[in-house]
């Protein structure tokens, strides 16, 4: 039996939450997966803290028959990247799929971001993002065709400025390794997913936003999981370079 590839999916912390539905949905298709988390962004949103979570995604990460490490790991330390990848290099093996569901997300618009919040979204969702890719392409020695890098992005910025932007200066990263990891036969899409319930939008919310969609809901995690698990499977090699919204042709 050949080995299980692994995948890195990062910002997994919450049942609800996409980082999740993807994971257990790559354990399903054959991964092993390993996560990365930080309780303390979660503690300081709105949600908060939820370490039951962590033992229960890790559960149904493992009943797919998959292995699993979580790595606590406060991305917004530039050291951070290397050290997540060694250890789970250590404990799982090379990994041939990256998947960026990290964020920091703190809503402020263009006259009330303060210069400690603009970098601080930069930090985690421009910088760490860039260098996880480059810490991967490093280690990266697998067969052409088989690497896989995904992120998650957004285009929420009127109104969420340092997050929009971050998440803007995520997408030309991952889209250049599109190319420049070309040599490695790595391919690099980033996934719009628009607005998804994960537990943070009030009934008004929610209803306004499906309203705006032809579908009629907003999204569910497991439809950014359904196109995330294609994207890493072999009948998605021939997609790169590109930014897909996957969002029920939200307006």
């Amino acid at each position: 039996m050949n080995p299980r590839p692994v995948a890195l999916v990062t910002g997994v912390s919450r049942r609800v939450g996409i980082g999740a539905a993807i994971a257990e949905a790559l354990a399903a298709d054959g991964w092993d997966v390993a996560t990365t988390f930080w309780r303390g962004y979660d503690a300081a949103q709105p949600w908060g803290s939820a370490p039951d979570d962590l033992a229960a995604i890790e559960a149904c990460i493992a009943a797919q028959g998959a292995r699993t490490v979580a790595v606590e790991a406060d991305l917004a330390d530039p050291d951070a990247p290397a050290r997540v990848f060694d250890a789970v290099t250590e404990a799982m093996g090379q990994v041939a799929a990256l998947v960026l569901n990290h964020t920091h997300c703190v809503v402020s618009d263009l006259l009330t971001t303060t210069l400690d919040s603009f970098d601080a979204h930069f930090a985690v969702n421009a910088r760490a993002s860039w260098l996880l890719v480059r810490e991967y392409a490093r280690r990266f020695t697998g067969e052409p065709g088989n690497g896989r890098i995904v992120a998650i992005t957004s285009d929420h910025t009127a109104g969420n400025l340092p997050y929009g932007a971050s998440k803007g200066a995520l997408d030309r990263i991952v889209l250049a390794a599109a190319h420049e990891l070309a040599p490695l036969g790595v391919t690099a899409n980033v996934v719009n997913p628009g607005p998804t319930d994960t537990g943070w939008m009030s009934d008004e919310l929610e209803a306004s936003l499906a309203a705006r969609t032809p579908g009629g809901r907003v999204g569910l995690p497991a439809d950014t999981a359904r196109l995330v698990r294609f994207l890493c499977a072999d009948a998605g090699r021939w997609v790169n370079g590109q930014l897909l919204y996957s969002n029920g042709a939200f307006v």
